[in-house]
C-alpha cells in the first residue's frame, strides 16, 4: 500500500488498463491526459439502469451534473476506485456510501469559480435593469421604457449566505479573516435579510441548506429587495419564492438553477422560470469555454494520480495530502501496513484470537512525529490488522469507518521530545486488551532507512529483519540443536530457508525464568502446510510457532 486514498491499481489490472466511464459531455483537454495510460470509454445519454449494468466493470467515474451516482451504482461498481465530478457540488454522488466502499469522491472546488460569480453579476444586473423583459419586449416588437425601470446597483448593500464581499453569514468563516477582506460577517440570516438590496446564494445543497430560504425569510426583505441563485435548486423553496413575487414581498429574481432540470410542466418550478419578475437561465454559472476546460483538467489529472496510487488534491470525503508529504511517508505506510499484518496473523491468528476488543497505540519517533498528516499511517495499520481476515477495500476514506465496524480502537501518539539520531522515521505498535491494562501489551516496532522498512522488535525480542514474503517465527528456548532441527524438520517438507534470525530477548525483558528464551525467524520458500507446522509445535522446547505472509 502507498500513502494515497487508494491503494494503486495492482500489476495484473494495470496491464490490462484500467477502465474509465465518462456519461456525460467532458472536455477533451482533461481526458487526453487520461487516454495514454487508461480505456476511456464515453458513453453519454445512460439510463440510471444501463449506468448500474456496466459500472462494474469500470475503476474510474467522471460525472457532471446530470447523472446521478446512487449507492446501488456504487454498490455494483465492484471495482471503483475514484468518482470524480467535473464541477463543485457533488449532490449527485451518495458520497457516505462512496467513503463507506473506500470509493474516493473528488471534485473541482475552483475550476468554475470566476464562471459561477460573472453568472451571478450578470444575473444580478440584469434583474436590477429588467434586462430579459426589455430583451423579450424588444424582439416582440414593442417599446416599453416605462414599464421597465430599473434600480442601481451602486450603493446598495448586497447580502453573501456563503462568504464574499460586502454583508455575509457563513457559520464556518472565520472572523478575523473575513474582517481583513473587508467583509462584514452577519451572525444570523435574519440578521442579514432585513438589511440586503441583492441577496446571492453560494452554498452546496444539502440537509442543512435545503430550503434554506422559505417564506418565513422572504417576507422579513425589502419589497425592494432581489435574490439571486448560482448555487443549486432547492436553496430556495421555490413554492416560497414563487409565492413572495406573485403577492410582492420581493422585488424580483435572477435564477439559474432549479430543483427539476429543465422545469417539469405545470409545476411550480416552471412557473418560477417563466415568471415576468424572474430572469432566468438553463444553468450557465459554469457554462463558459474555459471553465469547462479547467474542470475538466482538474477532475482527470486527480483521477490520473489516484488510479496510479497517488494522493488526490480536493477530496471530498478523504484528507488532503501534500506530495511533499506523500513522498516523505511513503516507505513508512508500507512499513505500518506490514506491522499490522505481522500483529495479526503472529499474535491473533495463531492463537485463534480476533484483533476486535483490542485497543491500539501507534506512536511516531524522530521525523514522523512532526508530519502534519498521518492519516495514511493509520489506515495502513487497519489495512494490515484485517488483511488476513477480510477483503475489504480499505484506504485513508474508510479506514475510521471498517476500524470502528471491528471494533478495533486505535490512537495516534506523537514522540517528538525523544528524537531518535539512528532511526529517524521509527514507528512503535503497541496493544493491550480494552478496559485490560493488567493482560500485558503486545508490541512490534520498526524503521524505515533510504526506502527500506525494518522490524526491530517484536513483542520482548529485539529483531532486525526485513518484513516480506513468508516467515515462519518460533518462540522456543534457546538450546543447542534447535536450529538443527528446524532445519531438517523443513527440508523434510521441502520448504527451503531464504533467512535466519535469532532474536533475543531486550534487556528490560530478561528475568531468570526467561533469558533462556528466543524468537527464530525464518524466511522461507515453498507450500508450508499443517503438517509442518504441528511437526514444529511439537519439538521440545518450543512454546509458540506462527506462519506470517507477508
Amino acid at each position: 500500500m502507498t500513502p494515497s486514498a487508494v491503494s494503486p491499481i495492482s500489476a495484473g489490472a494495470a496491464s490490462a488498463r484500467c477502465r474509465i466511464l465518462v456519461p456525460e459531455k467532458v472536455s477533451q483537454d482533461g481526458l487526453a491526459l487520461l487516454t495514454p495510460h487508461f480505456d476511456v470509454h464515453l458513453k453519454p445519454g445512460l439510463t440510471p439502469d444501463e449506468l448500474k449494468t456496466i459500472i462494474p466493470g469500470y475503476h474510474g467515474l467522471i460525472v457532471r451534473s446530470e447523472t446521478t451516482v446512487t449507492a446501488d451504482v456504487l454498490k455494483a461498481g465492484r471495482k471503483l476506485k475514484v468518482v470524480a465530478r467535473a464541477g463543485v457540488g457533488v449532490d449527485n454522488i451518495d458520497v457516505p456510501a462512496a467513503t463507506g466502499q473506500g470509493i474516493i469522491v473528488v471534485n473541482s472546488p475552483s475550476g468554475n469559480i470566476l464562471s459561477a460569480a460573472e453568472h451571478t453579476i450578470a444575473l444580478l444586473l440584469a434583474t436590477a435593469r429588467n434586462v430579459g423583459r426589455a430583451d423579450a419586449s424588444v424582439k416582440d416588437g414593442r417599446w416599453e421604457r416605462s414599464k421597465l425601470v430599473g434600480v442601481e446597483v451602486g450603493r446598495k448593500t448586497l447580502g453573501i449566505v456563503g462568504l464574499g464581499k460586502v454583508k455575509a453569514v457563513d457559520p464556518y468563516a472565520n472572523a478575523d479573516m473575513a474582517q481583513q477582506a473587508g467583509v462584514e460577517l452577519v451572525p444570523e440570516l435574519r440578521d442579514l435579510l432585513v438589511d440586503v438590496d441583492f441577496l446571492t446564494i453560494h452554498t452546496p445543497l444539502m440537509a442543512t441548506t435545503m430550503d434554506l430560504i422559505g417564506e418565513s425569510e422572504l417576507r422579513t426583505m425589502k419589497k425592494t429587495a432581489r435574490v439571486l441563485n448560482v448555487a443549486r435548486g432547492g436553496v430556495y423553496n421555490e413554492a416560497a419564492l414563487l409565492k413572495a413575487l406573485d403577492e410582492g414581498w420581493i422585488a424580483g429574481a435572477g435564477l439559474d438553477v432549479f430543483t427539476s432540470e429543465p422545469p417539469t410542466a405545470d409545476s411550480a418550478t416552471e412557473r418560477l422560470a417563466r415568471h415576468l419578475r424572474v430572469v432566468s437561465t438553463p444553468h450557465l454559472g459554469a457554462s463558459t469555454v474555459e471553465a469547462q476546460e479547467n474542470v475538466s483538467m482538474d477532475v482527470c489529472t486527480q483521477v490520473l494520480e489516484i488510479l496510479r496510487g497517488g494522493p488526490p488534491t480536493s477530496a471530498v470525503n478523504a484528507p488532503i495530502i501534500l506530495p511533499e508529504e506523500y513522498r516523505k511517508l511513503q516507505p513508512s505506510v508500507q512499513l505500518v501496513e506490514k506491522m499490522g499484518r505481522l500483529y495479526t496473523q503472529h499474535f491473533v491468528k495463531s492463537k485463534r484470537g480476533t484483533v476486535g476488543g483490542r485497543r491500539f497505540e501507534l506512536i511516531y519517533h524522530g521525523d514522523l512525529s512532526c508530519m502534519p498528516n498521518t492519516k495514511p499511517l493509520y489506515a495502513a495499520l487497519v489495512k494490515g490488522l484485517v488483511a488476513s481476515i477480510s477483503d475489504s477495500n480499505i484506504n485513508i476514506v474508510n479506514a475510521a469507518l471498517i476500524a470502528r465496524e471491528k471494533g478495533i480502537v486505535i490512537n495516534e501518539t506523537y514522540a517528538r521530545q525523544a528524537h531518535d539520531s539512528t532511526y529517524s522515521n521509527r514507528v512503535t505498535l503497541r496493544s493491550v486488551a480494552e478496559g485490560d491494562e493488567s493482560s500485558g501489551e503486545q508490541l512490534i516496532e520498526g524503521y524505515t532507512s533510504d526506502k527500506h522498512f525494518y522490524i526491530s522488535r517484536l513483542d520482548r525480542f529485539n529483531a532486525a529483519f526485513i518484513p516480506q514474503g513468508t516467515l515462519i517465527i518460533l518462540h522456543n528456548y534457546d538450546e543447542p540443536g534447535k536450529i538443527g532441527g528446524v532445519g531438517m524438520a523443513l527440508g523434510s517438507h521441502g520448504i527451503n530457508i531464504r533467512f535466519m534470525q535469532v532474536a533475543s530477548l531486550g534487556v528490560e525483558s530478561t528475568k531468570p525464568q526467561m533469558e533462556n528464551e528466543a524468537l527464530m525467524i525464518l524466511g522461507v520458500d515453498g507450500e508450508v502446510d499443517d503438517d509442518l507446522l504441528d511437526e514444529l509445535r511439537k519439538a521440545d522446547g518450543v512454546l509458540n510457532v506462527s506462519l506470517v505472509r507477508l
